[in-house]
């Protein structure tokens, strides 16, 4: 069967040109629409493809596009897996897992082979290549994240800006002057991954707010890379007393790190983090931390898609308060 993608290649343009140049939804240039017509002539792509929409079928299946990329955490994305599966099947519906980091193709195959009848996509850049493909609407989708232009889509997630301001907050209301931010690997920023940079602009702004001295430092996996990250804050940052970790495997190594740098948490630091409650309480000290609601994001996730998939208005953006739960890491400054 001709897909989307092969229009697309013969065409020279991407899916997401090909679904707006035959559907009318947004404006498309006449030379490059003439190119798509041609190249559906020629291959004898047919649109509906038997698919659900002509016929009224549904497959029962949704699809998850959880690109495995570098820097991505896999045990959380499990949690986040198991989620949308138990919720999915609460619908009577199965997953189907797209993990592999192809942008909108593993989206626009799905598409094409009807294997699915709507998407739920994480890992969600500032600028997401799989954007307009989503916009176009040959597969209806919901977004566990929110891109800088989330206009005409279906997105939720946790307010990760919130979630660094009440981080900085706790810590300055009990008296720290100096914090830093230790954060996901570099490649995660690099790739703009959007809840990284938005717990950046809260961290930040928040800092700014109480006029703290602060530093923010992606860091990658490792007991090294703790022990270097440590070492350097410490180097410079000497009055340094306070500390957001937005890298959960992080927590006990850089605990371990500080320790060994003759600072101990709470005593020297105290120490924040915003990851799953059982990562902050099971650590060696039970950690203050701002939930990630994986559990609650997947299975909302799958409720807006359920609901798009019957025909019944979804918001476009849902964002879910952070909540922060105080722990014995952190103490007002100097009482320890």
């Amino acid at each position: 069967m001709v897909k989307i993608t092969d229009v697309a290649r013969r065409a020279g343009v991407s899916p997401s040109t090909v679904s707006y140049a035959l559907s009318g939804k947004r404006p498309i240039s006449d030379a490059t629409r003439l190119r798509v017509q041609a190249a559906v002539r020629e291959l004898g792509y047919r649109a509906d493809g038997g698919g659900r929409g002509a016929a009224g079928h549904r497959s029962k299946v949704l699809a998850l596009a959880v690109p495995m990329r570098s820097g991505v955490h896999v045990p959380v994305v499990t949690q986040f897996a198991v989620s949308v599966v138990t919720a999915a099947r609460a619908h009577d519906h199965d997953v189907l897992m797209l993990t592999q980091g192809e942008g909108e193709e593993g989206i626009g195959r799905v598409a094409d082979t009807r294997l699915a009848d709507g998407v739920i996509v994480m890992d969600v850049q500032l600028q997401d290549s799989r954007l307009p493909l989503l916009r176009a609407g040959s597969l209806p989708s919901v977004l566990i994240g929110v891109p800088a232009e989330p206009d005409g889509l279906t997105c939720v997630d946790l307010d990760f800006r919130a979630a660094g301001e009440l981080c900085v907050d706790h810590l300055a209301r009990l008296g720290h002057r100096v914090v830093a931010l230790v954060g996901s690997p570099p490649e995660v920023y690099v790739r703009r991954t959007a809840f990284a940079r938005r717990l950046v602009e809260g961290f930040t702004a928040a800092a700014d707010r109480h006029r703290l001295t602060s530093a923010v430092h992606p860091c990658g996996a490792g007991r090294d890379a703790a022990r270097a990250i440590a070492e350097r804050l410490v180097r410079e940052l000497p009055a340094l007393t306070g500390v957001v970790v937005h890298n959960e495997p992080l927590i006990d190594p850089l605990i371990d790190a500080f320790e060994r740098l003759g600072l101990s948490v709470p005593g020297d630091l105290s120490l924040t983090a915003v990851c799953p409650s059982p990562v902050a309480a099971s650590a060696r000290v039970p950690v203050t931390s701002v939930a990630v609601p994986s559990a609650e994001l997947g299975t909302r996730a799958v409720h807006l898609l359920v609901r798009k998939l019957s025909g019944l208005p979804v918001p476009g953006t849902t964002l879910l308060p952070p909540r922060l739960t105080e722990r014995a890491s952190t103490v007002p400054r100097g009482t320890a």
